[in-house]
């Protein structure tokens, strides 16, 4: 269990400090955003497979009984997620997570003119439904605690946008996504809302294939 705590302190630590600390715009100056991007990720993927790693070989304390109605849970909200991760992470979302900097193109905002942090979004979606999935101590730990990071996230998101973008550009951003669900879906272009869909079916299909090989539990069994 120890690994395991340190393990979410140190993912924790590496996606907080280095904006709190100013860390995150001394890199960008020094290194360009492109590779300081590029670093982030691989600091992100492998703290995040640390933390998968010694959740797994954590002692197990069961909460609740995993069942088939749980097991639906992430098969049916991880398609969405999908959707929104494929969709949205190349596009330029400044109040957001991306891997692009600016505006978006309001004729090509796609899902980043649905939702205002889709990438936030499918993280807390898979982290929920996973919490929801496996009924055990650390796994409630570890998805709560992801979840709950994904909501925040939101906020501070928001609160560094508004201090570095200029009034301007900080009402077009958030005008993307202003009006109701009609109004948002008439701003995507149909093509690129067909592209997305596709990335993210594609997406979903991998992870499918993929999770048994690399976590060790095949998320179908219950089916």
């Amino acid at each position: 269990m120890i690994e395991f705590f340190a393990a979410i302190a140190v993912f924790l630590a590496a996606h907080v400090l280095p904006a709190a600390t100013g860390l995150r715009a001394l890199l960008i100056d020094k290194m360009g955003r492109p590779a300081y991007l590029a670093l982030y990720s691989l600091v992100s993927l492998a703290s995040i497979a640390w933390v998968i790693a010694a959740a797994l070989g954590a002692p197990y304390v069961e909460l609740w009984a995993p069942s088939r109605g749980t097991a639906l849970v992430p098969l049916i909200a991880m398609l969405p997620a999908c959707i929104l991760l494929a969709g949205a992470l190349w596009q330029p979302s400044p109040l957001s997570v991306s891997f692009r900097g600016g505006l978006a193109d309001p004729r090509r905002a796609g899902l980043v003119a649905q939702v205002r942090h889709p990438v936030l979004w499918a993280f807390f979606l898979w982290a929920a439904s996973h919490l929801v999935a496996n009924g055990d101590l650390v796994s409630f730990i570890l998805f709560a605690s992801l979840a709950a990071f994904s909501l925040a996230g939101m906020k501070r998101m928001e609160r560094r946008a508004r201090a570095r973008l200029s009034e301007a550009d900080y009402a077009a951003a958030t005008a993307q996504t202003a009006g109701g669900p009609g109004a948002r879906l008439r701003r995507v272009v149909r093509l690129f809302a067909l592209i997305d869909l596709l990335a993210g079916v594609l997406l979903y299909a991998a992870l499918l294939h993929l999770h048994e090989p690399v976590i060790g539990l095949n998320p179908l069994a219950w089916l």
